[in-house]
């Protein structure tokens, strides 16, 4: 028998959040973020259920081959470009558009010209300075692209550094700005891409041709004041493990690693075969949710390896064997990771790769 843990994602759910970010596209061209592993959730997986698409974004070149090989005919952009001169011919001959967002870059394009047909993006930075040129630079940039032959300048993206309605405002200062500074851009360049899933979401002003959906696909919402119930997407990945072990626990006793939890009364201890090595958080404090027959069992102890205990001390029906939601439907990814100091993305991500992931069609 395997341990009983594993990830199932929800074929229904990818499909339908789809739809509803198709809807808050409003009719620009969707790109689906499919970068990390899709966030988790299985690149080749999430390529499937995403087939209604315009176009999948990743990172990694390998992915975007894997995907080509498995039959997805769409666009496919990289959204930090090419990493190697030795990239080039391989964006040409699978028709993967990249991101070009330096000059280094553009000297590469050059060295390897011409080209039958290589599509590019115009990467700018309107404030999130990572990567990027000035918007005043796109004009020359767009020039020395064109110049190249065989190059095509499919678009212009940018990234906002925070699109989220939880600083007071509806619209945060920082979206004034960039967009502000995305107007000297003129004209107006087609093929605009600057929403991602909070701004499609939030910010319907942000026009441009397209968007770039990420984290909203997989129904966790980008801002953890809104639930995925708010926002009518459904959450696709379950983490899940059952309990293989009960302990009795008289009061003023201490659970685990550290004894950081005493039990302040008799109580029920549940051991769970899941723990850090599967990409549950050491950091998870006491009190955080779980969900076990119906109700819910909060963490009583320090996060294990392979091990977590919870106390289900008023869940007389949690027996061995009984199914613990780590998160999922009934427990939000976005409450675990605000409770140990992060971000929904960072969980879904980390999932260890010892973790089996199931597939269901709901």
């Amino acid at each position: 028998m395997p341990r009983p843990i594993a990830a199932t994602i929800h074929m229904g759910a990818l499909r339908h959040n789809l739809q509803r970010m198709r809807e808050a596209a409003n009719g620009r061209t969707l790109w689906a973020v499919v970068k990390a592993n899709a966030y988790g959730h299985g690149l080749l997986r999430a390529a499937r259920a995403f087939e209604a698409a315009d176009g999948l974004a990743m990172i990694d070149l390998c992915d975007a081959q894997k995907v080509r090989e498995q039959g997805w005919k769409k666009r496919i952009l990289l959204l930090e470009g090419f990493f190697d001169a030795t990239d080039i011919p391989l964006l040409e001959k699978c028709d993967i558009e990249t991101i070009v967002h330096n000059r280094h870059m553009i000297e590469l394009l050059k060295a390897q010209a011409p080209y039958a047909s290589l599509k590019v993006h115009i990467k700018i930075n309107s404030g999130m300075n990572r990567l990027g040129f000035l918007p005043q630079e796109e004009e020359e940039i767009r020039a020395q692209l064109q110049t190249v032959e065989g190059v095509q300048v499919m678009g212009v993206v940018t990234h906002f550094a925070n699109a989220e309605p939880t600083y007071g405002h509806e619209r945060p200062a920082t979206v004034s700005i960039q967009l502000n500074r995305m107007d000297k851009i003129q004209p107006m360049p087609k093929n605009l891409c600057m929403a991602n899933s909070a701004a499609t979401l939030w910010q319907s002003d942000v026009k441009g041709d397209a968007v770039r959906a990420g984290v909203a696909l997989y129904g966790v919402s980008p801002d953890s004041h809104y639930s995925s119930a708010d926002l009518n997407i459904r959450p696709a990945m379950t983490l899940s493990a059952k309990i293989l072990a009960i302990q009795n626990v008289p009061a003023g006793e201490a659970i685990g690693y550290g004894s950081r939890f005493v039990t302040h009364r008799d109580s029920r201890i549940a051991v769970v075969a899941c723990g850090y090595a599967d990409g549950y958080p050491r950091s998870t404090p006491d009190g955080t949710p779980t969900f076990v027959e119906g109700k819910i069992a909060p963490i009583a102890g320090a996060i294990s390896m392979d091990m977590l205990t919870i106390d289900v001390t008023d869940i007389p029906e949690a027996q061995l064997g009984s199914e613990v939601e780590l998160w999922g439907a009934n427990i939000s990814v976005n409450d675990v990771a605000k409770r140990c100091g992060t971000i929904g993305y960072e969980l879904m991500c980390a999932i260890a790769l010892r973790v089996p992931m199931l597939e269901d069609e709901n």
